[in-house]
């Protein structure tokens, strides 16, 4: 373990679904700083774990203002977690758009033309219909309670406007196992990210039977980590 102005750095080495003619390019490993307990940050942990890919995992406590410092900020300009520095040499700073680059030529990944098409219509859908809501909800019910009663009204607002992707989500999942009919895929990884934390939004998994039965099946899947273990140096500190 080392420390990086405060960020804390480790090497993991993850296990199954091997990503098929992946190549190292040059020294250079995919490196993810993220923080704990983010739904976010840990589409892009789960999925390197689940592909097998070694990463450098960088750990930015945002509660503490490390995004903001001038450390952080000459790596990501925008200030947010997560953030990608990729094997490939560039950055990337959204979730859905690292699960993309890390998935491609592996089982991730949808080979049908159709499929990648609506893999990418519900990864959109998360961002605009889920997490916005979901997040912010579950942020001051969960991991920020002391302020839950000054925000009460925004929270059970977030909470009407998540229900209704929801209950959309649900109606989907009901007629299949996972979100593509294909079966689990980067879709499956990015809803999951936080519909799997409904319930520390103030939701209810119980109003939501298709959707809780998926989130048990993703639990299932080959080398699945949980969100609990972000962060954890589990693989070979750097």
């Amino acid at each position: 373990m080392t420390m990086l102005s405060g960020l804390h750095l480790a090497r993991f080495n993850s296990l199954p679904l091997p990503r098929k003619g992946t190549k190292r390019k040059g020294t250079l490993v995919n490196k993810l700083y993220a923080c704990l307990a983010s739904g976010n940050c840990f589409k892009p942990w789960l999925a390197m774990h689940q592909l097998g890919q070694a990463f450098d995992l960088i750990l930015v406590d945002v509660l503490k203002g490390e995004q903001k410092t001038p450390d952080y900020l000459n790596i990501n300009p925008l200030g947010v977690v997560p953030y990608l520095e990729t094997d490939a040499g560039f950055g990337i700073g959204e979730s859905n758009a690292m699960l993309w680059f890390l998935a491609e030529d592996s089982p991730l990944m949808p080979s049908d033309r159709s499929e990648r098409a609506e893999a990418l219509q519900w990864m959109f859908f998360e961002q605009s219909k889920l997490e916005p809501f979901i997040s912010p909800a579950r942020f001051f019910t969960t991991i920020l309670p002391e302020q839950r009663n000054d925000r009460e009204a925004d929270i059970a607002a977030w909470q009407a406007s998540a229900e209704v992707g929801l209950f959309r989500l649900d109606a989907h999942l009901s007629g299949r196992k996972f979100m593509l009919k294909t079966g689990y895929s980067i879709a499956d990884i990015a809803i999951f990210g936080y519909v799997h934390v409904l319930n520390e939004a103030g939701l209810s998994r119980n109003d939501y039977p298709a959707i809780s039965r998926w989130i048990d099946d993703v639990t299932e899947t080959d080398g699945f980590r949980p969100l609990a273990e972000l962060g954890r140096t589990t693989g070979k500190a750097a």
